[in-house]
């Protein structure tokens, strides 16, 4: 392996309680890579997210090999970045950017992370109508992997209107085989009647937003749920869908392979997924 220490680091708001950081540096010392992440929290540092652009401006000339972005900076990195990949146009977010050759170049391992998850997690889920809960960045990444994977129907539900039909608009024009609309949330006691899935792509449940996104009592066996939240990994819709019996896949799954996607873009190698789902798995239990 190469001598050299790879820099990476993580900007958003709250983002104290991820395990990003120890989960790269594990499988980095499991191979015996220097690997040092960092988390670089606006709240903390007293920056508002508007501000994204001059911190990765910063990291640049200070050495970084990469930057995770997450919530609420995904879609406002963009303008900063030099070069955008076909995902990240199609998507409108980012979650990952790497530093290569004096530019800034943005992908989404959120897209494949969710992706690899599903299929690992539920892989015989029926996607013939997905109701998926938010449509920001998150959102947009989880949209646009269900459609990638087969996805016949999808319903984007958000609070702010113009935001779901955007992210509808988007999906529907770049997957013309996909049957992609906006709804209301007042719409979700017909649309869960009939849907055969459930994706949740909105910060509530985690800890710093404690609660469920949708009365509980909407679930039923026939309906499987996914949710993106991982800390805590049993949130409120996470334990309400499981003693209402749908089958669940937990955001361990996601927060997991985006990360291994990301480390392989940093390093240039591919790592031992199983290991870092144990050390995954160590991490989330503490």
């Amino acid at each position: 392996m190469s001598g050299r220490t790879y820099l990476a680091g993580l900007i958003g708001t709250g983002i104290g309680p991820s395990l990003t950081p120890r989960l790269h540096e594990q499988e980095a010392a499991a191979e015996g890579i220097g690997y040092v992440y960092r988390t670089l929290d606006l709240d903390a540092l007293g920056l508002v997210p508007e501000d994204v652009g001059d911190l990765v401006r910063y990291a640049g000339l200070l050495g970084f090999d990469a930057l995770n972005i997450t919530h609420p900076c995904k879609q406002l990195v963009l303008p900063h970045l030099d070069h955008l990949d076909d995902v990240v146009e199609q998507v409108g977010a980012t979650n990952t950017v790497i530093f290569r050759d004096g530019k800034t170049w943005a992908c989404n391992t959120d897209v494949t992370g969710f992706a690899e998850a599903m299929r690992r997690g539920l892989p015989d889920a029926s996607l013939d109508l997905v109701v998926q809960l938010g449509a920001g960045g998150a959102g947009a990444a989880v949209g646009h992997a269900l459609a990638r994977s087969g996805a016949q129907a999808l319903r984007i539900v958000d609070p702010d209107a113009s935001r779901a039909e955007a992210l509808a608009d988007r999906l529907a024009g770049q997957f013309a085989d996909v049957a992609v609309t906006a709804a209301a949330p007042q719409d979700l006691p017909r649309l869960l009647g009939e849907a055969t899935g459930l994706v949740h792509c909105t910060p509530t449940g985690m800890a710093e937003h404690p609660g469920a996104p949708l009365d509980l009592d909407l679930l039923h066996p026939g309906l499987w749920v996914a949710d993106i939240v991982y800390r805590p990994l049993l949130t409120a819709l996470v334990a309400g869908a499981r003693e209402r019996g749908c089958r669940v896949l937990d955001g361990g799954g996601m927060a997991l392979h985006q990360a291994a996607d990301t480390y392989a873009l940093v390093t240039g190698h591919e790592p031992d997924r199983d290991r870092m789902g144990a050390h995954f798995a160590r991490l989330a239990s503490r």
